[in-house]
Parts: C-alpha cells; sequence; structure tokens
C-alpha cells in the first residue's frame, strides 16, 4: 500500500470489512439506533481485529491523511466506518493540530449521534485542547451553538483531564446550559461531573448543592459520591 494513497486504505477497509457483514446483526444494531442508521452488523470486538488487519503495515498517517480517511469513511453507508475512522482519529491524536478543527466541526455535526460523537469528544478533541490552548477559544464558542452536538463536545472534552482539568471552564459550560432540555445535554452535564467527581468528589457536590441543574444531571453527577 502506497503510503501516499489513502485512498488505498480505504479499498482495503472495504474489502475487510464487507465480507464481515451479518444482517441480522445489521438489524438488531439499527433498531437499537432507532432505525438512525445503516450498518454491516460487525460487532465491536470482531471490528477492532478486524481494524488491526486493515492497519497492519499502513504508515503512521500525517493529519491531512487522516482528516482524508476519516471524511472518506464519513461518505460510506454504514456505521462501522465511521467507527473505524473515530478510532484512527484517536490513535493519531499526536499528529493532529489546530488545522484539524474544520474537519472536526464536520465530524461532529454530520449524522451526529452520541455513539460517534462521544469518542470525538472525549479521545479526540479533549487532548487537542489540551495540546494546543488556543483551542479553549473554540470550546468557548461551542458551549454557545444551538447544534447540541457541538455544546455536547464542549461539555465532554475534560473527560479525562482529571488533576488537569480547568474546573472554572467545568462548571461555567454546566451552568450555561444547564436549562437546556434536551436529554443529551444533560447527559452530559451529569456525566462530566460524575467523572470529576472521581479527582474532587467534594467540589462537585458543592456545584451541584449551589446551581440549578436538572434532576438527570445531578442524578448522574452524584451517583457514585451521593448528596
Amino acid at each position: 500500500m502506497d503510503p501516499r494513497d489513502t485512498s488505498a486504505l480505504i479499498e482495503r477497509l472495504t474489502a475487510v470489512f464487507a465480507p464481515a457483514a451479518d444482517a441480522e446483526k445489521a438489524a438488531a444494531m439499527s433498531a437499537y439506533m432507532r432505525g438512525k442508521f445503516a450498518y454491516l452488523g460487525i460487532p465491536t470486538p470482531l471490528r477492532r481485529v478486524l481494524t488491526r488487519e486493515v492497519l497492519a503495515g499502513a504508515p503512521a498517517y500525517d493529519e491531512r491523511a487522516v482528516a482524508g480517511i476519516a471524511l472518506a469513511c464519513w461518505e460510506l453507508p454504514e456505521r462501522e466506518y465511521r467507527y473505524f475512522a473515530v478510532d484512527l482519529l484517536i490513535k493519531r491524536v499526536k499528529a493532529l493540530s489546530e488545522t484539524f478543527v474544520p474537519t472536526l466541526r464536520h465530524l461532529v455535526v454530520t449524522d451526529s449521534w452520541w455513539d460517534t460523537v462521544d469518542g470525538l469528544a472525549t479521545r479526540v478533541a479533549g487532548p487537542l485542547v489540551a495540546a494546543e490552548p488556543s483551542l479553549v477559544g473554540v470550546m468557548d464558542e461551542w458551549i454557545e451553538s444551538p447544534d447540541l452536538w457541538q455544546a455536547r463536545v464542549a461539555i465532554l472534552h475534560q473527560m479525562h483531564y482529571q488533576d488537569a482539568t480547568d474546573t472554572e471552564r467545568l462548571y461555567r459550560y454546566c451552568e450555561r446550559r444547564a436549562g437546556d432540555g434536551d436529554f443529551f445535554i444533560r447527559k452530559a452535564i451529569g456525566w462530566i461531573l460524575r467523572q470529576y467527581a472521581k479527582t474532587d468528589p467534594a467540589a462537585v457536590r458543592a456545584f451541584v448543592a449551589r446551581t440549578e441543574l436538572s434532576p438527570l444531571s445531578k442524578r448522574e453527577a452524584l451517583k457514585n459520591i451521593g448528596a
């Protein structure tokens, strides 16, 4: 495979994934996702095995190549190809820079659902913002977005920051969207607070006590630490 030709990887990807399709599993997977998306029917453990096969011998793709592969995967109809793209972005996240943001936004807002957005938020946007502090401004813009998935990325991107969490920004984002009626925003607020509670449970309890959050957000935030 020519390392300069990312189309070769896409050809290899479809050649490896397509024969593993299972119509019965595909129907069940689509039903689980409310019929929103088409699937090949490849379970996650098998998909990971196949992904390793696809990437065996592949070069360490740079940002331009990874972006091209991800965009090509987003054009394919079955959801497993997008999961492959997210996995590849996670694998090559250190190769990404601020110039990847327009591509990231496209991936986040196109045919959006939690199954792709959450990995992009926590394992791509998060490390990218940590490596490029100037991108905090992008997250400040996304938390204001009418697109709920961009807002969800902004809320969740610090998921794995632990002691490095910018708590002022974390709480500000939660407060900014606390009145949002959307389930996925309310769930994201609870989820990020529950995660940060592993680092500072007292701080999360205090924030929840003084902040008007939805019952869902509160329940998720305090799930492991109590009131």
